[in-house]
C-alpha cells in the first residue's frame, strides 16, 4: 500500500541554525491557511518537539535512523501523518551530521531520502552576501540524491539584505529570510532549549516568529514545494487499535518526567498496556498500577518539591518493595537514587532504590549513541537482550558499591568503548541510557509481560 502527504524537512548547515523557529513559524502559517499539520523531530532530541507540540496540538515523533531503522521510520511516519494534511520534519545538527562521520547513517539526509521528503536549508546569513552561492553549490552538489530544493536566510539585516542574497543566484533558490530578532530567542538551559511549556515560552512568542515567516517567507512556494513528492510505501507500524488490555503501566508525566519517544509509548499500547499518568511531584501516592515506568527529564530543577513528597516516595518504595515492575531511564535513574546533589552543593533525598548519590556538574558527562545488551534476564527479555539508545547527561551516580546489580554493557557507536551500566534489582531496572524500542520490538512485550507475571502473583 502507498500514501501520499505534503511534506518538508526543515534542515540547516549546523546546530542553531534556526531549524526550530522556522519549523514552528511554518507549522503556524500552515495551520492559518487551514491546513492539519503533522510534525516531526529528527534525532534523538526531547526537547524541540515540545515546541512543534504547542503550535499543532499534536505529538512530535522522533525520526533517528540509527536507533529506528528505515521500515520503522516510515512506520511511525505513516501512522502519525493520519488525518495530517501536510508534514513538517525538523532536522538535527547539520544536514549531512549523523552517527557516523563517514557516513549518513543516523542523519538528516538519510531520513530525507527515506521520505523522499525536499529540504529546505537554513543558512545563518549574518555578514554574508555572494557567499551563500557557495553554500547552495556544495549543499547542491554533495549528494546528488537529495533534494535540497530551498534555502532560508536567517539572521538578515535588512530587506536589502535579503535582495542580495537573492541577487547572487545560488543554486537553490532563496525562499524566505529571518531578521535578526535576539529579543525574541527561546529560553535555553545545559540540556538546550527549555520545554515549550506555557508557563516557559508565551503564546505570544510563537505567534510573533510565524507574524515574521508570514511577512518574510514565500509561504505559497514553500507549500508547492511539500506538494512535489513522491509516493511512499506504507509500512506496518505498531497500532494499539481493539488490542486486548493486560495491565496499567503507570507513565511519571510532570515538569521532572516527560522525556519519552511515542513510538515506545506506542508499543506498549500495541503490547497490552493501559497508561495512566501520574506526577510524582504533585501525587500523594503511585496509580493503582502493574508496573512503573520514569523517563528522563529535569529532576534536578525540581529536587527539592520531588524530595519533600514524603508519601510519593514511600509509596514508590512500597511498590518495590512487594516486586513491583519498576523501569526507570536517564532522570527516572536519577530519582530512583539516594538522592540529588545540585551544583549549589545542596543535597535532596530521594527514592532511595538504587544505592549512591546522584551529583550534578557544570561540564557533560556523556553524549552519544550507545548499543545495549543485558548481561542478565531483567524486565526488558533474557540475558544477551540488545538495543539502541542515546545518553545526553550533566551528571553522574557517586558511591555504588562494584558489586551492585550491573546488568548492561554499553558500546558507545562513536568509539566501540565497552562499559558496564545499568542497574537491576528486586525488578528495578534503571538506566542512564534513553532505549528506542524500535531496535529490539520485543522490548515492550516483555515489559507488559514482566508487569502482568506480577500482577498476577
Amino acid at each position: 500500500m502507498s500514501f501520499n502527504i505534503p511534506r518538508l524537512v526543515i534542515s540547516g548547515t549546523g546546530s542553531s541554525a534556526g531549524k526550530t523557529t522556522s519549523s514552528l513559524a511554518l507549522a503556524k502559517c500552515f495551520q492559518n491557511k487551514g491546513l492539519t499539520v503533522q510534525t516531526f523531530k529528527c534525532g534523538p532530541d526531547y526537547l524541540d518537539p515540545t515546541y512543534l507540540e504547542r503550535v499543532t496540538g499534536r505529538p512530535c515523533h522522533n525520526l533517528d535512523g540509527w536507533m529506528m531503522g528505515k521500515d520503522a521510520v516510515l512506520a511511525t511516519f505513516a501512522r502519525a501523518c493520519k488525518g495530517a494534511d501536510i508534514a513538517i520534519i525538523e532536522g538535527m545538527m547539520g544536514l549531512f551530521d549523523g552517527a557516523s562521520p563517514d557516513s549518513e547513517i543516523g542523519s538528516t539526509a538519510e531520513i530525507a531520502k527515506w521520505l523522499k521528503a525536499p529540504v529546505i536549508l537554513m543558512i545563518d546569513a549574518s555578514g554574508m552576501a555572494r557567499t551563500i552561492a557557495a553554500h547552495a553549490q556544495g549543499f547542491k552538489e554533495y549528494d546528488p540524491a537529495l533534494n535540497v530544493a530551498g534555502i532560508i536566510a536567517n539572521k538578515v539585516g535588512s530587506r536589502g539584505h535579503l535582495d542580495l542574497l537573492r541577487e547572487s543566484k545560488p543554486a537553490i533558490p532563496v525562499v524566505g529570510g529571518f531578521p535578526k530578532c535576539p529579543d525574541l530567542v527561546f529560553p535555553s538551559r545545559h540540556l538546550g532549549l527549555v520545554t515549550a511549556s506555557k508557563k516557559t515560552v508565551k503564546d505570544e512568542l510563537i505567534d510573533r516568529w510565524a507574524e515574521l515567516a508570514s511577512e518574510w517567507f514565500e509561504i505559497d512556494t514553500i507549500c508547492d514545494l511539500a506538494k512535489a513528492c513522491g509516493n511512499l510505501t506504507e509500512v506496518v507500524g505498531t497500532e494499539s487499535r481493539d488490542v486486548k488490555v493486560k495491565c496499567k503501566i503507570g507513565i511519571a508525566n510532570d515538569d521532572a518526567f516527560h522525556f519519552y519517544y511515542d513510538d515506545n509509548l506506542a508499543r506498549l499500547k500495541a503490547a497490552g498496556a493501559e497508561l495512566v499518568e501520574y506526577s510524582p511531584k504533585d501525587d500523594a501516592t503511585v496509580p493503582d498500577v502493574a508496573g512503573l515506568y520514569f523517563g528522563g527529564g529535569y529532576p534536578e530543577t525540581i529536587a527539592k518539591e520531588l524530595s519533600s513528597n514524603k508519601s510519593m516516595l514511600e509509596s514508590i518504595r512500597a511498590f518495590a518493595e512487594k516486586g513491583g515492575p519498576i523501569y526507570a531511564e536517564c532522570g527516572g535513574l536519577m530519582y530512583l537514587t539516594s538522592g540529588i546533589r545540585t551544583l549549589e552543593n545542596e543535597f535532596y533525598p530521594l527514592v532511595g532504590l538504587i544505592p549512591g548519590e546522584c551529583r550534578m556538574f557544570e561540564n557533560l558527562k556523556s553524549l552519544g549513541y550507545v548499543e545495549t545488551k543485558t548481561t542478565t534476564d531483567t524486565l526488558l527479555g533474557r540475558a544477551g537482550t540488545t538495543f539502541k539508545g542515546h545518553q545526553f547527561r550533566y551528571s553522574e551516580i557517586e558511591a555504588i558499591p562494584d558489586d551492585f546489580g550491573r546488568c548492561y554493557e554499553l558500546t558507545r557507536r562513536r568509539d566501540g568503548e565497552v562499559t558496564p551500566e545499568g542497574y537491576f534489582v528486586n525488578n528495578v531496572l534503571a538506566s542512564y541510557v534513553h532505549a528506542h524500542w524500535a531496535s529490539n520490538p520485543e522490548i515492550p512485550i516483555s515489559f507488559v509481560s514482566s508487569c502482568v507475571a506480577w500482577q498476577g502473583c
